[in-house]
């Protein structure tokens, strides 16, 4: 029998101008609006506003449109520090008052707890207001210390260095990033001349840029500035020796570390003097080395804060003995094993376990495991987890959280749990798992890992009630 199909249905699109009075902020930051009886989400407008807004999209159950100008502005709009606001896709929230910034966050984090508790119809453990606690924040600008920037050219050959623009895959040109560290904040008319010499041009995919405490050399210090800049060139061709030339002119003039990404691995430039490694320190003293593909914590400052304030709500003991899932590098199992008696860190990765390992190593910490497992398994097999009694646990997952692993932490019955999320709604859904299986939220915090950004950190302590 013949199929038949019809063409997908493209979205309407208009000029129509409107004035409409903004409502609320959605999960993504995105100023909401009433119109024809449905939502209509305006990028940039802030609550109590009014409007002139443009139809650029119409669907049957909501419309998009384009801010024009503000009739009515809201208290807490602020004007944007940095130049590319708007266009760069990097920063959604600077418009907005800092307080109010973080009053979104917590309110996001609030609406999905609801959600997530309404769907698995434990409202009634739910009563109460969850008990915030004082938020960690740094700096709001000059916070983070990796970013990967774009590389792209336009039809005359000349380079566009920058980020993304909002909805698009195309590059916003940036001359300048408020939210890098210095010196990383103002590479990018560098990065721009230097790709302009370069005689093959086509063969960078990006560029990435690193800010280490120290970089070692051969197992011997090289430098011992904070402001090490450290830039990975993904190459998708192999580089000739004149462009070879000019990475090692640019990085011996503005005290660059430059590695070559080839896919496989990363070297330094030819002329360098041996590999390095790089490595930054906690405010324990504890150096954590790793590589410029590891993941680290983009902010130092709220790094600091939240390990320390997993301290003091996990209560370390020296009879402790702890968990910790999603180890990573061992970002927090070397300060967990400083106060417990035991940590046993777990990863999915073994590079990363093979790292973490060695941090302990070089830090003098002799009471910290590690071992490799899938975490979104069943894991109460394995060794480390069924010849061990834990007293409290703590775990940092990726976005995609963490399911598998708290229902089997329930079945452990470990009374203390602490959950570092990236993610408020992988979060919630985890949260109601641990509540329906006798656990309570004690504490809740943001971490403003990302100020400007709608993006939300959260510490989350529970205790088991039995």
């Amino acid at each position: 029998m013949a199929k038949y199909f019809k063409a997908a249905v493209k979205p309407k699109r208009s000029n129509q101008r409107l004035t409409v009075t903004v409502d609320k902020l959605d999960m993504n930051g995105v100023g909401v609006a009433r119109w024809q009886n449905k939502p209509i989400f305006i990028a940039g407008g802030l609550p109590t506003e009014v409007v002139e807004v443009k139809v650029v999209e119409q669907k049957s159950k909501y419309t998009r449109a384009k801010l024009i100008s503000i009739t009515k502005q809201s208290e807490s709009r602020v004007d944007p520090l940095c130049q590319h606001f708007g266009l760069c896709g990097g920063c959604d929230l600077q418009m907005l008052d800092l307080e109010e910034q973080l009053k979104f966050k917590q309110q996001k984090v609030t609406d999905l707890f609801s959600r997530s508790f309404s769907a698995q119809k434990l409202t009634d453990k739910m009563t109460a207001e969850l008990p915030w606690e004082k938020t960690i924040k740094s700096s709001p600008w000059h916070y983070r210390r990796k970013a990967r920037i774009g590389v792209q050219f336009d039809k005359n050959s000349h380079a566009i260095i920058g980020f993304r623009q909002k909805s698009t895959n195309q590059l916003a040109s940036i001359k300048e990033c408020p939210v890098l560290v210095e010196p990383l904040n103002a590479i990018f008319p560098l990065l721009k001349k230097l790709v302009a010499l370069l005689t093959v041009k086509s063969a960078i995919g990006h560029i990435e840029v690193i800010q280490s405490d120290v970089i070692e050399t051969n197992a011997q210090e090289r430098c011992q500035s904070n402001n090490q800049a450290v830039i990975v060139v993904r190459q998708l061709k192999p580089m000739n020796e004149t462009d070879i030339g000019l990475w090692q002119a640019y990085a011996q003039r503005h005290g660059w570390h430059v590695l070559i990404d080839d896919g496989k691995e990363q070297l330094p430039l030819p002329k360098e003097a041996g590999s390095f490694i790089l490595s930054y320190e906690l405010s324990d003293a504890s150096k954590v080395y790793f590589s410029s593909s590891d993941f680290i914590q983009i902010n130092h400052q709220v790094n600091n804060a939240m390990i320390n304030q997993a301290l003091v709500w996990l209560n370390i003991s020296a009879t402790d003995k702890v968990l910790d899932l999603f180890c990573g590098l061992g970002n927090f199992s070397l300060a967990l094993a400083k106060h417990a008696e035991g940590v046993i860190g777990v990863e999915g990765v073994q590079g990363m376990v093979d790292k973490a390992t060695q941090n302990a190593l070089i830090n003098g910490v002799d009471n910290c495991q590690f071992y490799q497992a899938d975490l979104n398994s069943d894991w109460l097999f394995e060794s480390w987890a069924k010849d061990h009694k834990f007293d409290k646990v703590l775990l940092d997952p990726a976005r995609a959280g963490a399911e598998q692993a708290v229902l089997q932490i329930a079945a452990l019955e470990i009374p203390s749990v602490l959950y570092v999320s990236c993610d408020p709604a992988t979060l919630a859904r985890d949260s109601a798992i641990l509540i329906s299986q006798g656990y309570k939220v004690e504490k809740i915090s943001l971490m403003d890992m990302f100020s400007q950004t709608k993006h939300v950190e959260t510490m989350v302590l529970f205790t088991h009630t039995n």
